[in-house]
């Protein structure tokens, strides 16, 4: 069963903190620990309930006494109800203020993503980012044209910088995919459907035709893997064989051609 968190708009998060000089002075954990100490009256168990070790929590709550002007905790002596960790006045004045300012500084955060144009697409971006696919080549552009024949129907999608990539699926995948024009989708390609050629204008069926420059040349015992350097700071990878490699002369630097039948390629959406 996925995970419904994934799917969890994307949101500008952030936490403060109080420094003091260069020393993280409030924030962080060291907040945490001192909710939990307020909650608890304890030390071991605020520091059990944040997952630190009770080393750890006396290491943290020292270090904000002794950057602090007063004592922000204080060990309470044993008795009748036993000893005990306890926040100082100064210490449960100093955890208000912060969350305070935190609860302002979260509704900041929340203005700024408001303000920024197209901040949901950035989501939709890290999303494709994420998806995990056998294709070894995966590009992200926005859909120009939608054509649609009989049965099968093309859809176009432009990946930047000048290059477009074509694509065939059935009339039927486009209305399930939604596909219009201005819609933002993935071109999925693996890497053992690239062909290479040298000459840009060799004649051949294959629709898409990215144009580049031989990145790298990986042998293996029977094929190997080339990298073509697109334009866009853009990779795009090719299996063939070792013979072929031979065959096409290529070599580190040299310009190259990717084809990609239309029907090679598959187009994935959010």
């Amino acid at each position: 069963m996925s995970d419904p968190r994934q799917f969890e708009p994307l949101r500008i998060d952030g936490q403060l903190w109080f420094n003091r000089g260069e020393k993280g002075y409030l924030g962080g954990k060291r907040i945490e620990l001192l909710e939990q100490i307020e909650a608890t009256g304890s030390i071991s168990r605020a520091a059990k309930a944040i997952k630190l070790s009770y080393k750890a929590a006396w290491d943290a709550v020292d270090a904000m006494n002794n950057l602090s002007e007063r004592p922000l905790v204080m060990r309470s002596a044993g008795g009748a109800k036993g000893g005990g960790t306890q926040l100082t006045e100064f210490g449960r004045e100093m955890l208000h203020i912060w969350q305070r300012m935190q609860h302002e500084y979260e509704r900041f955060l929340a203005q700024v993503a408001q303000g920024i144009d197209g901040f949901e697409d950035f989501d939709k971006l890290l999303r494709a980012i994420a998806m995990k696919t056998s294709a070894r080549n995966q590009f992200r552009g926005r859909i120009t044209q939608v054509e649609r024949g009989a049965v099968n129907g093309s859809v176009s999608l432009d990946i930047g910088d000048g290059q477009t990539m074509t694509a065939t699926l059935t009339n039927d995948s486009i209305d399930e995919l939604q596909l219009a024009p201005g819609k933002i989708a993935m071109a999925l390609v693996k890497a053992s459907f690239v062909l290479l050629s040298p000459d840009p204008d060799v004649k051949i069926s294959a629709r898409n035709r990215l144009s580049g420059t031989v990145g790298s040349i990986t042998p293996g015992a029977v094929s190997c893997e080339v990298k073509l350097l697109l334009p866009g700071n853009r990779t795009l990878s090719a299996v063939i064989t070792n013979e072929s490699t031979e065959a096409l002369g290529l070599a580190v630097g040299q310009p190259c051609t990717a084809l990609i039948k239309a029907s090679h390629v598959i187009i994935a959406v959010d």
